[in-house]
């Protein structure tokens, strides 16, 4: 081959990685699991060596892939991984007249009251009118909370609600049914009377709606007003037995639920 031909070849390219290549530069793959509270180490590399974790959606068993956490997606189990250290996932326990702002220009309490002293920039996942109390998430991750708040992922919702007695029985037909509003027509995934003792009674409404004041509205409609309301669960995550005001950490089993409700 003439040194003509051989110069008129055009230079050679890297390939780039690919999702999921190894990063040289990268951290050990069972190293990232055990910063991310997963397992230990020697505990991943089993994990990893079974098959039961992906990188961006194919299943890795090789020891020593390196990877850059801010750059993949890691499953395990098919639970996602959070493995940004600078990412936060808390429950807030809202207390009745508290109201969900990060600021309120008459003096009123909020959730930016709660959190200060904390250096990063959190926002609260949807919203609870100062009436109702219970689960609030708050977050850092943008992704994740306008999934979790776009209707389209319908990530279900349960409540609380302390109303008058007696209970028709209709009255969960008639929800489940839909009922029209004057924004539009609304219905449960699910209701039931939890316990009724003469004029009071407490019934569980689950429901994926998202529209202003929307459990009070539909109790309103067929006759119960609520007097007292409470949050207990978004998705698979439950508020238990978390006292009023105060905030926890999410698990990984739970950060995982949320991410699988909306499709990351």
């Amino acid at each position: 081959m003439s040194n003509s031909e051989h110069s008129s070849r055009p230079p050679r390219r890297e390939r780039p990685a690919a999702p999921g290549d190894d990063h040289p530069e990268g951290i050990r793959l069972q190293k990232v699991l055990s910063r991310a509270g997963i397992a230990s180490r020697r505990a991943a590399e089993e994990l990893i060596a079974a098959g039961r974790v992906s990188i961006d959606g194919k299943v890795v068993t090789e020891m020593g892939r390196r990877v850059d956490p801010t750059t993949v997606t890691i499953h395990v189990d098919g639970n996602r991984v959070v493995v940004r250290e600078d990412l936060e996932y808390l429950a807030l326990n809202k207390p009745v007249g508290m109201h969900s702002t990060m600021s309120d220009d008459m003096g009123r309490p909020c959730i930016g009251d709660l959190i200060t002293s904390r250096s990063e920039r959190l926002f609260h996942v949807g919203r609870l009118d100062a009436d109702t109390e219970g689960l609030l998430l708050l977050t850092n991750d943008g992704d994740l909370a306008h999934r979790l708040m776009h209707p389209s992922y319908e990530v279900s919702k349960t409540y609380l609600a302390e109303v008058s007695a007696p209970i028709a029985r209709d009255v969960s037909k008639t929800l489940k049914a839909g009922v029209e509003l004057e924004d539009g027509p609304a219905s449960v995934d699910n209701f039931r009377v939890i316990e009724s003792h003469g004029s009071k009674a407490m019934v569980e409404i689950v429901l994926h709606e998202g529209r202003k004041h929307i459990v009070r509205r539909l109790l309103d409609h067929v006759g119960h007003p609520v007097e007292r309301l409470v949050r207990t669960s978004i998705g698979e995550v439950k508020l238990g037995d978390q006292r009023p005001g105060s905030m926890r950490k999410l698990n990984h089993p739970e950060i995982g639920s949320l991410y699988r409700a909306v499709g990351l």
